[in-house]
């Protein structure tokens, strides 16, 4: 019987000694994070069991006013990205690939790219697979019943998402994240 107990607090202490260890050095490791990251997967995770689809989490999504004409949007998002220093370097016009492949009629779908080269350089300077996510792009998507709505990356992720950034990168994206926001929230009320 005295075995027993024996074998038992000895795997009690050495339980409690992992336990304290992991503990310690989970809080090592968590110091590195930047400060907002368990917000931030917490907002993820909420949004993806809420909607059961990595996509909707990972995107921020706009609805434009109803309306307003696809042409209208665009030239909207184009005139406010110019406002905010953002530059418009290209459109991709998904809708027609698809109808020139399948030969059947399809909903406009396009993919408006933007970039700050700046910004841009200082990303993949930290990061070569930062690249992945420039240039970025806002998608104007015409929906079943004919309403359009804006879709975009959402950059949490990658400002809050692991180790904290640079103060300088951490800013700069920052910034570029918000005026991307106020892009297209401007475009889809109609703001020029």
């Amino acid at each position: 019987m005295r075995f027993i107990k024996n074998v038992l607090a000895a795997i009690g202490l050495v339980t409690t000694i992992l336990v304290v260890g992991g503990y310690i050095k989970a809080q090592l490791i968590i110091t590195e994070f930047d400060r907002q990251m368990l917000p931030t997967y917490r907002a993820f995770a909420e949004k993806l069991l809420q909607t059961k689809d990595p996509g909707n989490a990972m995107v921020l999504a706009v609805p434009v006013k109803t309306g307003l004409s696809i042409n209208e949007v665009k030239e909207s998002l184009k005139s406010l990205a110019n406002t905010e220093n953002i530059l418009f370097v290209g459109e991709n016009h998904f809708s027609q690939h698809v109808e020139s492949v399948t030969g059947q009629p399809y909903r406009y779908v396009t993919l408006m790219s933007f970039c700050n080269a700046r910004i841009g350089r200082m990303m993949i300077d930290y990061n070569n697979a930062y690249a992945a996510f420039m240039p970025c792009r806002i998608a104007i998507v015409q929906g079943q019943n004919g309403e359009l709505q804006l879709y975009t990356m959402r950059l949490d992720i990658l400002l809050h998402g692991g180790k904290s950034l640079s103060r300088e990168l951490h800013n700069d994206v920052s910034r570029f994240w918000q005026s991307l926001q106020e892009i297209m929230y401007g475009s889809a009320s109609g703001d020029f």
